[in-house]
């Protein structure tokens, strides 16, 4: 099922997520298209819209907190030695047009445009494929070229002052439940341990359900992770981590991250095994 403004990805016949082309948003919300409900093969939602913690966290998508200073994320805008500022620079992704639709994918075009104008181009793809009869995969590369005649660099909280806060490109808003997820990956438990360091994979496990994020180039798997637990559940790959990411003229960024949505809790080895069905050529 398919409207101008929605799109339904399947997975074997049945409805796993509902993308969102043309959402109305407040603009301080910084308006993009977005993932929401995602779910597992069971019907467990695994995302959450604009919750009342952070109703700037749209489900599934990509997001980024300054672009040339223009805020695509949402909320406050992290400003060096002064901290989070309401500040009127929020730019906003809007859908052009869909180069290909099917029932289990799609790829997108989208303009990034700010008061300043359009900022970046954007080709989106995204494809949901079966794993077994509890698991799927969706696949998401984001491919971002500087349409302006300047150059333009991507940051992040982090680079403009607020360790830690390296948020920013793909991110997925996961369900709250009454108890914080567990994450791990290969090598380490605990958000502690995880946030902030790269890892082939990332595995977010729930009370019935586990997501298990990878990335899917050598590039994108040099990204640390953004992981929060305590304060809300959610799972970012860091796009501009210690330093901001230049795009001259003409030049794309690109990056592609994988994520398992598994029905039940899984171990380290079925996350891994999954991990490597998604992600093999």
């Amino acid at each position: 099922m398919t409207s101008n403004d929605t799109t339904v990805l399947r997975v074997a016949g049945r409805p796993v997520g509902r993308y969102v082309t043309r959402p109305e948003l407040p603009a301080r919300l910084s308006p993009r298209p977005y993932l929401h409900p995602v779910t597992t093969l069971a019907g467990t939602a695994v995302t959450e819209l604009a919750p009342a913690d952070h109703a700037h966290h749209l489900g599934v998508g990509v997001a980024v907190p300054d672009v040339e200073g223009f805020n695509f994320w949402g909320g406050r805008t992290y400003v060096r030695d002064q901290g989070p500022t309401e500040l009127d620079n929020h730019g906003a992704q809007r859908h052009i047009a869909f180069q290909l639709r099917d029932p289990d994918g799609f790829v997108e075009e989208l303009r990034w445009v700010s008061a300043g104008g359009e900022l970046l181009r954007e080709r989106r793809t995204v494809a949901a494929t079966e794993l077994t009869g509890r698991a799927w995969a969706l696949d998401l590369t984001f491919s971002l070229t500087n349409v302006t005649g300047n150059p333009l660099s991507i940051g992040s909280p982090a680079t403009n002052g607020r360790p830690g806060a390296a948020y920013g490109g793909f991110f997925w808003r996961a369900r709250k439940e009454p108890c914080a997820p567990e994450v791990f990956t290969a090598a380490a438990d605990g958000e502690e341990k995880v946030h902030g360091h790269p890892a082939d994979w990332l595995a977010l496990r729930g009370v019935t359900w586990t997501l298990v994020f990878a990335g899917a180039t050598e590039r994108t798997r040099r990204d640390p992770w953004f992981v929060r637990t305590e304060e809300y559940p959610g799972v970012g790959s860091s796009l501009a981590y210690d330093e901001r990411v230049p795009v001259p003229p003409g030049e794309t960024v690109v990056r592609r991250v994988v994520t398992v949505v598994a029905d039940g809790r899984l171990d380290r080895d079925a996350a891994a095994s999954l991990v490597r069905k998604a992600v093999s050529p």
